[in-house]
């Protein structure tokens, strides 16, 4: 559960990509010391910053630039991708278009789901079923974006070798060899699981062995706003599924996030690193003793603020309840399984229930 953090730790996770196919990656002592990071910013913020995630930081940068060349376009061209109900709820918001907690936000954006196969999740997926709209301008923006998904996500080894040869940003071994891992989530994912005392496959399977996956690319207008009715760029809210990785603008603070006192805690960009917080999903699955922070946006700058925010989920249909390894603790019922019981939820109708009420059409 969170604790009064005053700042957010910065991990290392390059010992824990490099052992993340060996079934005895629990045992190796760069891993150990990963795992134990993972476990105190899980813990005590519920946020941690990561590096050596192997994701070149030119691949990065460039997300950013031709995110800020979309939202540089004027609204009759944003809007051909507009946001609808046809279309699986993707698409473009115009700023105030999104609510948190019923209070419009400052913030502009285009949502992008896993794309899903008609009836693949029934009734329940049914509103999500489309094709992501991606904008024609700027050029190859669409292309951009899948490589990045897939990054973050996890591609074949037949995909990720085109994209070495293809990809001119990878100048050194050290950033090719990121390809050669699988997904970045995913590895988290497992190094969380040994944190929580499972084995590091506890997260697969049918837990999140076919994982959803949701992104938000956003953009936040500068000071002082334009016919706005607060100055919240994103309303304080805890996210839905398991690991969000939030690729930010360097250089504008505007990332907060709640301690236990209430306090809200600057979560600066340092180049180069996602910020990455757990969401409602792990927060159940650990029976509480992780928690799914409360986080905010207020871009108080001069400048227009991007980020991208891609947020890696279990699989649809899965029934998420607190696993056993977490209602044990040494042989006794966890403290916080005493106190409190974690609400078991399917992670589909969860999202579902949100994205319903999350827009202004």
């Amino acid at each position: 559960m969170a604790t009064d953090f005053k700042s957010i730790p910065i991990i290392d996770v390059s010992p824990l990509l490099a052992k993340c196919d060996d079934p005895k990656m629990g045992e190796d002592g760069g891993v150990i010391e990963v795992v134990r990071q993972l476990n105190q910013a899980c813990t005590q913020a519920g946020f941690f910053y990561v590096k050596g995630h192997g994701i070149p930081i030119s691949i990065l940068q460039e997300v950013k630039e031709k995110t800020h060349k979309f939202f540089e376009l004027p609204y009759e061209e944003k809007s051909k991708i507009k946001l609808n109900a046809t279309a699986g709820y993707r698409g473009y918001q115009k700023v105030l278009e999104n609510i948190t907690k019923g209070v419009p936000d400052m913030h502009e954006a285009i949502d992008c789901y896993r794309e899903l196969k008609p009836g693949a999740y029934g009734e329940v997926g049914k509103i999500l079923e489309g094709h992501n709209q991606w904008p024609l301008n700027p050029p190859n923006y669409k292309e951009m974006m899948e490589k990045y998904i897939n990054m973050c996500t996890g591609i074949d080894l037949l995909i990720k070798s085109t994209f070495i040869i293809s990809n001119q940003n990878c100048s050194n071994q050290s950033e090719i060899s990121f390809f050669l891992f699988s997904d970045l989530s995913r590895n988290i994912m497992r190094g969380i699981a040994l944190a929580l005392g499972g084995s590091p496959y506890e997260f697969e399977g049918d837990r999140a062995g076919d994982p959803f996956w949701v992104v938000r690319i956003l953009g936040y207008p500068k000071k002082p706003f334009e016919n706005g009715v607060n100055d919240i760029g994103c309303g304080a809210h805890t996210d839905y599924g398991l690991l969000t990785l939030l690729n930010q603008e360097d250089g504008i603070n505007a990332l907060e996030v709640r301690n236990l006192s209430g306090k809200w805690i600057s979560a600066p960009p340092v180049p180069g690193t996602f910020v990455c917080n757990i969401g409602d999903m792990l927060k159940i699955y650990s029976n509480g003793l992780y928690e799914s922070t409360l986080h905010r946006v207020i871009n108080n700058s001069d400048r227009y603020r991007v980020s991208v925010a891609y947020f890696y989920e279990t699989n649809f249909h899965t029934a998420v309840e607190p696993l056993d390894i977490c209602k044990q603790r040494n042989g006794k019922v966890n403290q916080a399984d005493e106190t409190k019981k974690v609400e078991r939820a399917v992670y589909g109708e969860h999202l579902v229930g949100k994205v319903l009420t999350n827009f202004v059409f």
